[in-house]
C-alpha cells in the first residue's frame, strides 16, 4: 500500500481521500495539521500508487485503513475522511472503535440507495482515451487538485485508478445504507457539509442529531470544501482538534 507521511509528531491523524483523488491532495491540509500530531494518508486500493484492485467492499477500505493505523502505531488516531474517505472514517470509528479516537467527516452521507453510477458515469464516459496535456485535464476535469490525479504517459495523461474500479466502488452505494455505523459511532465527531455539494438534503444534520456531532453547513462551498472554503475548513477543524487534543 502507497502511504504517505506528511510529518509531526505524537498523536495519529489519517486523513482518507474521496473516490478518484489521493493521498497526495491532502498536502495543504496536512501542513497546517502537523501541529496537532503526525499525519499520514494512504491511497486508498484503487487508487493512486495503491497496487491492490479489489475487492472494493467498504469492508476491505476499513480494514485497510485499520491496518494502517497499526501498522504505523497511530492508534487511537483522530480520522479525517472526505466524501468516500468520510464513509470509511465512520465505518472504522462503528467497527473498530479502539483505533479511533475522533472523527472529520467531508460531504458524506450515510444514505444513497436508489443512486445508481449511471447518472453520472456518462461524464467520465465522454473523456478522450487520453489527454493531450495537463492543461487539456484541467479544461475537462473541473475538479481541485486534479494535477495530483493524472500522470503523462507516452500517449498522453492519465487518471491514476481504473474507471471501471471507480464505477464498482461506487456501486455499493445505491444499494446500501450506513445508518447502523453512524448509530455505532461513540467519539466525538465533526461533520462538514458542502451547501453546493449536490448530497441529499438532511442526511448529514441527522447525522449529528443522532451522534451528537458537530455540523457545519458551508453554504458557498461544492462538493471538495477543504480546497473549496480552506478557511472556513480549517476554522472548523482546528477548533474541533482544540477541544480535545493538544498541539505538540
Amino acid at each position: 500500500m502507497s502511504v504517505a507521511e506528511f510529518g509531526g509528531s505524537g498523536q495519529g491523524i489519517l486523513l482518507l481521500h474521496g473516490l478518484m483523488s489521493r493521498a497526495s491532495t491532502w498536502w495543504t491540509v496536512a501542513q497546517w495539521l502537523k501541529p496537532y500530531g503526525r499525519v499520514v494518508a494512504p491511497d486508498a486500493r484503487g487508487h493512486g500508487r495503491n497496487p491492490v484492485r479489489g475487492p472494493y467492499r467498504t469492508e476491505d477500505f476499513v480494514a485497510d485503513a485499520a491496518a494502517v493505523i497499526e501498522r504505523h502505531d497511530l492508534a487511537p488516531a483522530v480520522v479525517i475522511g472526505h466524501s468516500m474517505g468520510g464513509l470509511h472514517a465512520w465505518a472504522l470509528a462503528a467497527t473498530r472503535p479502539d483505533l479511533v479516537r475522533a472523527v472529520v467527516a467531508e460531504d458524506v452521507v450515510p444514505d444513497n440507495r436508489g443512486r445508481t453510477v449511471e447518472e453520472w458515469k456518462w461524464y467520465f464516459d465522454a473523456w478522450p482515451p487520453a489527454f493531450e496535456s495537463l492543461a487539456h485535464v484541467r479544461q475537462v476535469v473541473d475538479v481541485p487538485r486534479v494535477e495530483e490525479m493524472f500522470e503523462e504517459r507516452e500517449d498522453g495523461w492519465h487518471l491514476i485508478a481504473h474507471l471501471p474500479d471507480l464505477y464498482e466502488i461506487a456501486s455499493e452505494w445505491g444499494e446500501r445504507a450506513y445508518w447502523d455505523h453512524v448509530d455505532a459511532i461513540r467519539c466525538p465527531m465533526l461533520v462538514i457539509e458542502a451547501g453546493l455539494g449536490g448530497l441529499r438534503a438532511g442526511q448529514m444534520a441527522e447525522v449529528a442529531r443522532r451522534t451528537g456531532a458537530t455540523h457545519l453547513v458551508v453554504p458557498e462551498s461544492g462538493h471538495v470544501v477543504h480546497d473549496e472554503a480552506p478557511e472556513v475548513y480549517r476554522g472548523a477543524v482546528e477548533a474541533f482538534l482544540s477541544g480535545s487534543i493538544d498541539p505538540v
